[in-house]
């Protein structure tokens, strides 16, 4: 198995779609990596000689942020929203989708399961 920025890459997957496993790595930065390296793209993991691994690691090691480092970076953003009060961090506080989507009819599985108020009244008794 392949270890890459700290992540083991699955070996049976093409070269472009097992760097995306890399928190940080979409399919857009992997194919821009193995077009910057010059290496195919179609190709197996398991099929990669070790030394086009290493040109992987160090490129991802020189010009990307990825795993705990880009993690820390984006929880320290939403906690500063958080602490200066801005509507994002109060939305993101409130477990509430923070990008304007509508949260009357969607947004379940931010706001959990839904529940039904106000059908399991009781009838009145009846004037006499």
């Amino acid at each position: 198995m392949a270890r890459i920025a700290g992540t083991n890459i699955p070996t049976e997957k093409r070269l472009e779609v097992s760097l995306t496993y890399v928190y940080g790595v979409g399919l857009k930065t992997s194919q821009k990596i193995l077009k910057n390296l010059n290496i195919d793209p179609n190709q197996r993991v398991k099929d990669v000689s070790e030394s086009d691994l290493t040109k992987i690691r160090e490129y991802i090691d020189k010009n990307l942020i990825v795993e705990a480092d880009l993690s820390r970076i984006v929880s320290g953003n939403v906690k500063r929203l958080k602490e200066i009060k801005a509507y994002r961090g109060l939305r993101h506080s409130a477990g509430l989708p923070s990008r304007g989507q509508r949260t009357k009819t969607n947004a379940r599985t931010k706001r959990g399961r839904k529940v039904t108020v106000g059908s399991g009244r009781k009838k009145s008794a009846a004037k006499t």
